[in-house]
């Protein structure tokens, strides 16, 4: 199975806060490479141009360096099989979609959105799973050209065969055997001459010489589409190796609507790198009891990529605040620990910021602690009695807070001016005035009505740090709904 110099990649997506799965697929990745003597590459997969921001970009990189893991070739690093950035390599995959169409195995589509919506919503009103009719796949050579000349907008699609079964082996679920009737026509090409990931990832990984791609089982479905395009081009397929997914202690999937999941919460809450890598390093080792503090060394020497469980690795929360109270106290020494702790108060300037806007705040630096301590906190400790102050409702209070919450995840940037015009934004919306809107959200981040400048410590916190809160304050105040209070 093993190539005597394998290649890995973790592909992340742009797109929003990097998530503990990205850890944990990265981490199986590097520590494959590692364990085999291979290279380990990072790829940022930005193809998606509405949602991909370099500021998320930057989010991806700091987030992966802090988890410690290091990459032979990548956008920041550079290497032979460059730019490591889809964006940056679009004219490279037009050759391959021509000589996909040219050779029968694809064609372009002309349907509108429109059209594409009705056609789904049809085969859902008949309980069938939506996917691409074939209206266009028969148009005639002549029909195309005449399309295209008159500037109709397509895409290109690939053909997908009518009969039998895509048959693979899968390192983790050995044999599978999927039908190809429930295999879409993939879209290749969008109409912007972007391709979709499924065309890119294929192609990027022949093109970069990835000999095993090993990433979440929730895209073990889709390898149908991607062996279909090796076949097409000719070309070796890698080895496949497809990861149970992490879930919630309910065996729910591990999402941010349940629990955080942002690297960079774990980052500001204090959580060592090292503990949350050995947290998600022991899905893929096997050890006797005692034997759970490990380094990434150790990890290394225990990991066993043969051996791994198509059982959900379940994101026990209590067990990592166990492992990093244990390298807090058993791997740091004190001196540094100390060094760790004003690192980590330093993060992000988190804590000169919050100095600079408590000068003007204060009497005596004795107030510091109640008036600025909420920026290093775990947990303000919110109850009723919080919110109990507020000239709002607890229903409108609520209604505030759940606007909040749904409406900064569609923030693109986040800085004092974008939250600023989110707010106001949301006042709005609520045809409040701004001043009823902050009140609560005082109260959510910092678990006081008198705090530094809301705006200013929104950004300071970090998105994912307010999302948590503003999850807390939202149960917190429900109850209140509840009580009738």
């Amino acid at each position: 199975m093993i190539n005597p110099t394998p290649r890995v990649r973790i592909a992340p997506s742009p797109t929003g806060e990097p998530h503990v799965g990205t850890a944990y697929i990265a981490l199986f990745n590097y520590l494959f490479a590692k364990k085999n003597g291979g290279e380990f590459i990072l790829r940022i997969e930005d193809t998606d141009a509405t949602r991909s921001t370099l500021e998320f970009e930057q989010r991806v990189l700091d987030a992966l360096k802090w988890t410690g893991l290091k990459w032979s070739e990548g956008p920041d690093v550079g290497g032979p099989y460059g730019p490591y950035r889809q964006s940056e390599r679009k004219d490279m995959y037009q050759p391959y979609a021509q000589d996909l169409l040219d050779k029968g195995h694809a064609f372009r589509c002309f349907c509108t959105p429109e059209r594409l919506e009705q056609m789904r919503e049809g085969q859902r009103a008949a309980g069938k799973p939506p996917k691409y009719d074939g209206l266009c796949l028969h148009l005639t050579a002549e029909e195309v050209t005449s399309k295209m000349a008159a500037g109709e907008s397509s895409v290109v699609r690939m053909k997908i065969p009518t009969e039998g079964f895509c048959d693979f082996n899968d390192a983790v679920y050995g044999d599978v055997s999927i039908p190809w009737d429930s295999v879409d026509m993939q879209v290749l090409i969008k109409g912007d001459g972007m391709p979709t990931y499924h065309m890119a990832n294929v192609i990027d990984d022949h093109l970069m010489k990835i000999t095993h791609v090993a990433r979440g089982e929730e895209w073990l479905a889709s390898v149908p589409k991607h062996i279909l395009l090796y076949r097409y081009f000719g070309w070796e397929a890698p080895v496949w190796m497809h990861l149970s997914l992490m879930r919630n202690a309910d065996k729910s999937k591990l999402s941010k609507r349940k629990n955080p999941t942002s690297i960079s919460y774990y980052s500001a809450l204090g959580y060592l790198p090292e503990a949350l890598m050995n947290f998600l390093g022991l899905f893929f080792v096997q050890i006797a009891e005692g034997e759970e503090l490990l380094t990434m060394e150790e990890l290394t020497a225990k990991f066993e990529p043969d051996a791994l469980s198509k059982a959900g690795a379940i994101f026990d929360l209590q067990k990592l605040e166990w492992l990093n109270g244990r390298w807090l106290r058993e791997k740091l020494t004190p001196q540094e620990f100390v060094a760790r702790t004003l690192e980590w108060a330093m993060e992000n300037d988190r804590l000169n910021q919050g100095l600079l806007h408590s000068q003007s705040r204060i009497t005596k630096l004795g107030d510091l602690p109640n008036l600025a301590g909420f920026l290093l906190a775990a947990d303000v400790g919110l109850t009723p009695a919080s919110f109990a102050g507020l000239k709002t409702s607890p229903e409108d209070t609520l209604a505030i807070i759940n606007t909040v919450q749904a409406d900064i995840e569609k923030m693109v940037e986040w800085n004092v001016e974008a939250i600023d015009a989110e707010l106001r934004a949301v006042a709005d919306k609520l045809e409040k005035k701004l001043r009823v809107v902050t009140p609560p959200l005082f109260i959510a981040m910092s678990g006081s009505s008198r705090s530094l400048p809301l705006f200013d410590s929104m950004a300071i916190l970090g998105r994912s740090v307010v999302r948590q809160r503003l999850k807390i304050a939202a149960t917190v105040v429900a109850s209140m709904v509840g009580d009738g209070k």
